[in-house]
């Protein structure tokens, strides 16, 4: 009987399990209604407007990334009337309009990138030329020897004015007594904005063009000033009598601190760095702390909090001011006049400007009665930012600087707090928590900055600091407490000519914070280079920091994904084997010891980009062409790890012998007919397809160029040789040589566009 209920327990227990364990369909209920849960708890927190700056951002990068010529600005438009149109149909659906308001800011954001693109064009100078140039001094920087301007053309050489670039940027190295407004008139020898010096690379070319500069090049001989033909519109005699007032301050302050003490402090106020010399900007960067001469959001936020605190501290000194009037209100009225004077003065830089829409959002809502520090104005903020400049989207400043303050605004809650407070009443006690709070708040700042940054810094720079929160935790209270409030009161008291004794104690402070980077600089391993990774990790890095940081509930978890799936990605990325120039001046093949070997003489700004996308160390002057090169006159060989050959002719002479015997012939001349080389880079390849990589497989070359195929960008002048369009990145097929023979059909298959990778913005 016994035996008989035990057996029948046994097998009703399975039965009995089931039935204590969830279902299927209840699972995926109470998934559903903790997801519904945590999206009414985002709602209530108001953080699903942030989402739509998101939308508005995708908008942009689809534009500049994914289009094949100029779209119709209607078209966009259209679509986000439609969708805005679908929401009054969809609001008692409230996921479905959510979508649709997030679709709708998406097609506007792409409106805003095509408009941009459109209001912004402008010739690019299509080959190298010298001839005489005339045009109006627009802007000037003083460099150690001689300067740089930006000059408004009004004509150069035989070229018609549509033909002509709008501006150019030039220098000279002999002292001039050139001024902002000036018109001018010299022989110049200007050529295109360079592009990227490999692929996904910092492409100058880009950044030039949305800033109007359709030539780079230099002044030779005399410069001479010549008389307008009339007034100068106003517009330039505002612009250019802000420059030169900008350059005489910039000489005032130098002189008033001397060396690179006050080349810095000069730069932190005027935002003129062309006296700071490279070994200066390398131990600034080795300290992790370079973001501090660049105007951004620290120096406005600080110039903004200055003159805050100043006019409210002044009123509150009477007492029917401060019980009558609405002084906080005034105080922030104050600061957003003065952080605007400050961006005027400063010179509007890209930078510059979207921290100075950011810190009058901020401002602003404080007039308003709104916290001043939120989500929904940083996403406001970068919305109106994005709408102005919708190419700041794929440059590394907008990405830092909103990432960070980001990363900061998540985690205030944690921040906030003061330490030894409550037990201890003493002026002492008080004092050690005020000390406390101060030190532990700045490393967390910095440290939480710093996370949020890493992986922007990494993927356009190539470059990790592991002692910047060292550098930053022991330099920023000096730049907080010294530096920009003398440079605040500095430029009340220029107008009175009191300003020397200012400039000369902020001098001093920044003579510290040099000193302690240069402390900091001298660590081993105080600037590690890391291997450049590509555009989907970015990706994936960036989706887990939105979802860290916009979201409140328990869907923040989520971020998990994105960040692990990035890591991956960024551990392991696809390294290449050789790096060419665009112009086949010089190129950079992995030897047997794994490290690039350098062949002819490429530039040594591309030669360093090369060097750090494989994530290698050295300095340009610190690489030479191996052991197995060989090289004269004629050019150079050398063995590849595969075991063939690469030549780099830059005779003529030379290319007949080397069409016959090498697997890569690079040159910047035109091959001859019949070359019998697997894959020849010549000037014609050149032109159609600009800087290349090839990466060594099994299965034969992989390459990888600059441009992809298709009409080209509207920053990029049409090559001079059409070729059939390239397909994206394939290997080549075993020939018997090895390669595929150049202008076959499998030849042609591996180029691949490059464009995967986004791109830099001017530095």
């Amino acid at each position: 009987m016994a035996g008989e209920r035990a057996a029948t327990a046994v097998r009703s227990l399975p039965a009995r399990v089931a039935g204590r364990l969830p279902t299927p369909s209840l699972a995926l209920g109470d998934l559903r209604k903790a997801f519904i849960g945590a999206v009414a708890q985002e709602a209530g927190q108001r953080r699903l407007f942030p989402w739509l700056a998101v939308a508005f951002g995708a908008g942009i990068l689809i534009e500049l990334t994914a289009t094949d010529g100029q779209p119709m600005l209607a078209a966009p438009l259209l679509a986000a009337g439609c969708a805005m149109a679908a929401t009054f149909a969809l609001r008692a659906r409230p996921v479905a309009l959510a979508l649709m308001l997030g679709l709708a800011t998406a097609f506007l954001g792409f409106a805003a990138a095509a408009y941009r693109v459109a209001s912004v064009a402008s010739p690019v100078l299509a080959r190298t030329m010298i001839a005489p140039l005339t045009g109006l001094v627009e802007a000037l920087d003083e460099r150690e020897q001689g300067a740089r301007l930006i000059v408004k053309v009004i004509a150069f050489g035989t070229l018609e004015e549509g033909g002509r670039p709008t501006r150019v940027r030039v220098s000279y190295r002999k002292a001039q007594a050139i001024k902002p407004g000036h018109r001018i008139s010299a022989v110049a020898r200007l050529l295109p904005p360079p592009e990227a010096a490999r692929p996904g690379g910092y492409d100058f070319a880009r950044d030039a063009w949305f800033r109007g500069i359709g030539a780079v090049g230099s002044l030779t001989g005399r410069i001479d000033v010549i008389a307008p033909d009339g007034p100068l519109p106003w517009g330039l005699r505002l612009a250019a009598a802000i420059d030169d007032a900008r350059n005489a301050l910039t000489r005032r302050i130098t002189d008033a601190t001397g060396g690179q003490g006050g080349a810095v402090a000069a730069a932190l106020v005027t935002g003129k760095r062309g006296l700071i010399s490279p070994q200066t900007n390398d131990v600034l960067r080795a300290a992790g702390i370079y973001h501090v001469v660049s105007i951004s959001g620290l120096h406005m936020v600080l110039a903004a909090g200055v003159v805050f605190w100043l006019v409210r501290a002044l009123l509150a000194l009477v007492p029917v001011l401060a019980l009558t009037w609405p002084i906080k209100k005034i105080a922030a009225g104050a600061a957003m006049a003065g952080v605007t004077a400050y961006c005027a003065f400063s010179g509007w830089d890209i930078a510059a400007e979207r921290s100075w829409i950011m810190t009058l959002v901020m401002l602003g809502a404080i007039l308003v009665d709104r916290p001043a520090l939120s989500m929904r104005n940083l996403a406001l903020a970068a919305m109106i930012a994005l709408a102005r400049e919708p190419e700041a989207l794929l440059g590394p400043s907008f990405q830092m600087s909103f990432g960070a303050v980001a990363g900061l605004i998540a985690c205030a809650p944690l921040l906030n707090g003061r330490v030894l407070a409550g037990e201890r009443r003493s002026w002492l006690g008080r004092s050690l928590s005020f000390l406390a709070t101060a030190v532990i708040g700045t490393l967390a700042t910095t440290l939480v900055a710093q996370i949020a940054t890493a992986p922007f810094s990494t993927y356009h720079f190539q470059t990790v600091q592991p002692f910047g929160l060292v550098g930053n935790a022991l330099t920023l209270p000096l730049v907080s407490l010294v530096v920009m409030p003398s440079a605040v009161i500095g430029i009340l008291a220029y107008p009175f000519a009191l300003d020397q004794p200012v400039w000369w104690l902020m001098g001093q402070a920044v003579r510290g914070m040099l000193a302690i980077s240069t402390w900091i600089a001298g660590f081993g391993q105080a600037n590690v280079v890391v291997p450049a990774y590509g555009p989907w990790a970015l990706a994936l890095l960036a989706a887990a920091l939105l979802f860290a940081t916009l979201l409140v509930s328990r869907l923040r978890w989520l971020a998990l994904l994105p960040a692990f799936g990035g890591l991956a990605l960024a551990a392991v990325p696809t390294r290449y084997d050789v790096f060419i120039d665009r112009g086949g001046a010089g190129a950079a093949i992995r030897g047997a010891d794994g490290r690039l070997a350098v062949l002819g003489k490429p530039p040594n700004f591309v030669l360093e980009q090369w060097l750090k996308a494989d994530g290698d160390g050295r300095r340009a002057d610190q690489v030479g062409a191996g052991d197995g090169a060989r090289c004269d006159r004629l050019g150079c060989t050398i063995r590849m790890k595969d075991g063939r050959w690469l030549a780099l002719a830059k005779d003529k002479r030379a290319l007949f012998e080397d069409c016959a015997r090498v697997a890569i012939l690079v040159t910047h001349r035109d091959a001859p007919p019949g070359c019998a080389a697997g894959l020849i880079l010549d000037r014609k390849f050149f032109a159609q397809h600009g800087a290349a990589m090839i990466r060594l497989e099994a299965a034969g070359p992989v390459l990888v160029t600059v441009r992809k195929p298709g009409p080209p960008p509207p920053w990029r002048p049409p090559p001079a040789v059409k070729r059939p369009a390239a397909k994206p990145e394939t290997p080549v097929p075993d020939q018997p040589s090895g390669f595929a023979a150049y202008g076959s059909p499998a030849a042609e298959d591996t180029v691949a566009s490059g464009a995967d990778a986004p791109v830099e913005p001017l530095q």
